[in-house]
């Protein structure tokens, strides 16, 4: 079982006296110029040339030299290369190799094969903002990103919007003490409605441009729902309950299917990109696959695979953008494990162990990248290359663990929150390359004249 919520009263009357998501500007330490010493390399250097042209070298043999003795010591100068002028030289760079190949030929080729620049990746978040009051609980999914570039943020009893275009901050709601406090956060795909889960069990369906309440579906729970998902207009929601709910949002009796399968808090829920097959994680350390295909309105529908390899709460899932039936999920603080699914077969591919608690997986929408936020120790965000899993990065800088991330619309940016009461904003995806524009295709000669049969 993960540690779920970590408050302390010091921290909480420390927040109140801060304004949700300003900016916090931090004096940043220079970095110390790197100056060394010039360090010659002996083993370029002749001493015992030296010491003869320091010594004996410089004496004038013209006294009593005859001339075949001159000649001798000619040809023993040429001999042991006694010619030089300087000493403690350094050896002459070795002749520059010639290219077999012509540069007209192997220039065209060296455009067409080119090496790829690496991307450099900020070890530094870009933007701080402050995020008093946020639940430092690792079941919950406080954080959402949405396509019309509008960040949400929940913060104890109210929910925060923060347009990333402009920088503006605008309150959504705020609920009573009673319904409160919110337990998750899910923008719905056109980016203007937002699903928001309460602790009574209650979800709440928002109207971000008029701050409307559009309806609440009851029901479908018994208690808090902690995991969200919407797949076009349906609504996934999972709660503690263990209950996973299929909500049509359009009718008046939402509830259209339901998943039996966790026994324990749902914590992890994600749809894949066709919204054919449903992930789920909870804090029974179970993984399902559910596919519509299995779908049921009568009896809970049964799950495709029931995967139990993990050894805590799994909540970080990440559908692979490249690769249809890929999923990684990551294990709570007695598993701390990335794993790598086969959806169609169930079969684990692959399975690294991080070294800290998994809280949230995020894949590069660009490149065969995957990203990992951490808790203790180091409540670092990890850069891994896929499939190698190569580390290619380690962000630091919150100083609590990285319970919520989110990815912005255009896959450069990614957004994260931890229980130290900050958002912190990273670069670590890079600009997506622009895509060329198509060749225009030349049209086929006498194309206006009708064809032979």
């Amino acid at each position: 079982m993960e540690t779920g919520m970590m408050n302390s009263s010091a921290s909480s009357s420390k927040s109140r006296s801060r304004c949700p998501l300003q900016e916090q500007f931090l004096q940043r330490r220079n970095s110390q110029e790197n100056l060394d010493r010039f360090i010659p390399n002996r083993s370029a250097m002749d001493f015992d040339y030296a010491n003869y042209m320091l010594t004996k070298g410089k004496e004038n043999p013209s006294a009593a030299s005859s001339p075949s003795r001159e000649a001798y010591r000619k040809q023993l100068a040429e001999t042991f290369n006694m010619n030089r002028t300087r000493i403690l030289a350094f050896k002459n760079k070795p002749p520059t190799s010639v290219d077999p190949i012509p540069s007209d030929f192997s220039s065209a080729a060296h455009q067409v094969k080119s090496a790829k620049p690496r991307r450099h990746i900020p070890q530094t978040s870009e933007r701080t903002l402050d995020a008093p009051e946020i639940m430092d609980d690792y079941y919950l999914n406080l954080l959402d990103w949405g396509s019309s570039n509008v960040l949400s943020i929940a913060l104890g009893q109210t929910v925060y919007l923060w347009d990333a275009s402009v920088g503006d901050t605008s309150e959504l709601v705020t609920v009573d003490e009673e319904s409160g406090p919110i337990t998750s956060v899910k923008w719905a795909p056109n980016g203007r409605h937002i699903a928001v889960g309460l602790n009574n069990s209650d979800v709440q369906l928002w109207d971000s441009t008029s701050n409307r309440l559009l309806r609440t579906l009851k029901g479908g729970h018994v208690s808090r729902v902690g995991a969200m998902d919407w797949n076009n207009h349906i609504l996934t929601t999972g709660g503690m309950d263990g209950r996973i709910v299929n909500n049509d949002v359009r009718v008046r009796d939402h509830v259209v299917e339901t998943y039996s399968g966790h026994h324990q808090e749902v914590c992890g829920l994600k749809w894949s990109a066709s919204g054919q097959q449903l992930a789920s994680g909870g804090n029974d350390n179970l993984l399902h696959i559910w596919d519509r295909s299995m779908a049921s309105s009568n009896a809970p529908t049964q799950w495709l695979h029931r995967l139990e390899e993990h050894t805590a709460a799994v909540k970080a899932l990440a559908w692979c953008p490249f690769q249809a039936n890929l999923l990684a999920s990551g294990g709570g603080g007695g598993d701390r494990c990335i794993k790598f699914w086969n959806t169609h077969t169930g079969a684990c591919l692959n399975s690294v162990d991080t070294g800290s608690q998994v809280c949230a997986l995020l894949w590069n929408k660009n490149e065969r990248e995957l990203l990992s936020s951490h808790g203790f120790t180091q409540n670092q965000l990890t850069l891994w290359k896929y499939p190698s899993m190569v580390k290619m990065a380690e962000l630091t800088g919150h100083t609590s663990r990285v319970l919520y991330m989110a990815q912005s619309p255009d896959g450069c940016t990614v957004a994260s929150a931890a229980g130290d009461e900050t958002l912190r904003f990273w670069n670590v995806f890079g600009t997506p390359e622009v895509a060329k524009p198509a060749p225009k295709t030349t049209s086929e000669p006498f194309a206006h004249l009708n064809r032979i049969r």
